[in-house]
């Protein structure tokens, strides 16, 4: 049995419904720019630090050759874009907010969002969470980001939790993929617009449909399920 003592939440897609916002805006960059933005290429960019995420606009789009543009150049106008909507509305995912209060009233909880710092910033001045969580790690703090561990590392060392000791909460194949690196307990909560493949709902030790559906007694018995270390 492994005691947890933290639970540590991603921002997009988990507190916010914002892959959705995140897809469309880079759809409208597209379509104001003679170009289409695919399922596969979103899917691509979902949990990536915004070195990665520029980088893979970039390329798959050929944005140097087409319109002149550079990973700086396309980060600064997906944010720009992203901001305007979340100044508009922000969509808090239903259950979210709570489920993160009621974990913190039983573990250190914190946030490894790769979120660009200024975004994830905002989310959580907006939310009040930034008064909740002890700790963040944002995108732009780590070199590599999801699916690397990096972040989820950096987090986890700021409140002093080891990483057997703490359990993610993730919708993306790429953060799924950061937790397991990192050797965290893992609950899979994707949305129903990007859902997971079999292969990487078999990393999660628990799914869950809906933000409401997060529990203590579920952290518990990932604590209770988890080998040690060396048995795995």
């Amino acid at each position: 049995m492994r005691n947890i003592e933290a639970v540590v939440f991603d921002m997009d897609g988990i507190l916010i419904d914002s892959e959705v916002i995140w897809r469309l805006v880079r759809e409208e960059f597209c379509a104001d720019n003679g170009m289409t933005w695919s399922a596969e290429d979103q899917e691509s960019t979902m949990g990536c630090n915004t070195a990665m995420w520029s980088r893979l606009m970039v390329e798959r789009l050929r944005l140097r050759e087409r319109l002149g543009m550079d990973e700086a150049a396309v980060a600064k106008e997906i944010k720009a874009r992203l901001l305007r909507k979340y100044e508009a509305r922000l969509p808090e995912r239903e259950g979210a907010i709570a489920a993160v209060h009621r974990a913190a009233a039983r573990y250190k909880v914190a946030l490894a969002s790769g979120s660009p710092n200024e975004i994830a910033g905002h989310v959580m001045k907006v939310t009040g969470l930034d008064k909740v969580f002890l700790a963040a790690t944002y995108g732009d703090d780590v070199v590599h980001g999801k699916p690397a561990p990096d972040i989820y590392l950096d987090v986890l060392k700021k409140i002093g939790v080891a990483p057997d000791n703490a359990v993610g909460v993730e919708d993306s194949g790429n953060g799924i993929r950061s937790l397991k690196a990192a050797g965290m307990g893992i609950i899979a909560a994707p949305g129903p617009e990007f859902p997971l493949t079999p292969d990487v709902l078999a990393l999660a030790d628990r799914r869950i449909d809906a933000m409401a559906e997060f529990s203590v007694e579920m952290v518990e018995d990932i604590g209770r399920a988890r080998r040690p270390a060396q048995g795995r």
